[in-house]
């Protein structure tokens, strides 16, 4: 269940977002488990709109393969900045908005158990044009690091798989161009900032129970999953730091409730 607080706050900047006759593009960022996908479900229902996620737009298993041949063998893994199909998702957008009440827009979709893109004749179709587009995205308006940053290793696997930073720096290089030109398409971001990095670990093992349909990953699936994170451990907590250009900033606690924090509180990592 969605926090009510959160409802209210994420209603109120919708609003004037839609106030327009064409589709307000609206993104949501946070880390995995943050509860980004319920919550742009949730508001594409509540306001006549599609939910559209990052996800959804992976690279096929195939062309991560190839990027991983020629350019880093980490891009073989999904979720980082240049694993995504932006070309795709800009197409299913100008489809979106351009859609007339009985336009048949196809939406792409992926699935991670196969770890791959699923046939397009499985892919499920909107029906009509939107009155809200909601992209949610772990990494959507995350800004590029300085470079001095991307020297240090922030775990043992960018020190042992990346040590001369040539998987970062490229990351780096696609969230100042492509990743940057989609933040600017947004009419607006909203950020669900976690508690903690170590509190995202919990969170994605939560989300691969309910994905397997069980009530707990046994200890050796939550190490793979931390093996898989750590991948994500950079950006995230960048992103956590500040290293996001976003409009409304939304803290959640341990179990993804809204903490109403002072304004005069400072940030900080966790």
């Amino acid at each position: 269940m969605i926090d009510p607080r959160l409802l209210h706050v994420v209603g109120d900047f919708l609003l004037p977002h839609l106030q327009n006759d064409r589709p307000a593009l609206i993104g949501i960022a946070g880390s995995q488990g943050s509860g980004k996908s319920t919550l742009a479900a949730y508001l594409a229902s509540a306001y006549g709109g599609v939910s559209l996620s990052l996800d959804d737009v992976y690279l096929t298993k195939a062309e991560r393969q190839n990027l991983a041949s020629t350019l880093h063998p980490l891009f073989a893994t999904r979720g980082p900045p240049l694993t995504h199909d932006l070309g795709l998702l800009d197409r299913v957008l100008a489809a979106l908005h351009q859609a007339l009440p009985d336009s048949r827009t196809a939406l792409p979709a992926f699935d991670k158990l196969a770890d791959d893109r699923r046939p397009q004749s499985e892919w499920p179709v909107y029906v009509g044009r939107p009155r809200l587009i909601v992209l949610e995205g772990w990494c959507l308006g995350a800004k590029p690091e300085p470079e001095a940053q991307l020297l240090v290793p922030v775990n043992a696997m960018e020190a042992n798989l990346d040590p001369d930073a040539v998987w970062r720096r490229a990351v780096n290089g696609a969230l100042a161009a492509d990743y940057a030109r989609l933040r600017a398409r947004l009419e607006g971001l909203v950020y669900l900032r976690a508690p903690s990095f170590e509190r995202v670990l919990d969170w994605r093992c939560q989300q691969e129970a309910g994905l397997l349909g069980i009530d707990a990953v046994d200890a050796d699936r939550r190490r793979a999953i931390g093996d898989f994170i750590a991948r994500f451990e950079r950006l995230t907590r960048w992103i956590m730091r500040g290293g996001i250009v976003a409009d409304l900033e939304i803290r959640l606690d341990d179990d993804r409730r809204f903490i109403v924090w002072p304004q005069e509180d400072p940030m900080s990592e966790g």
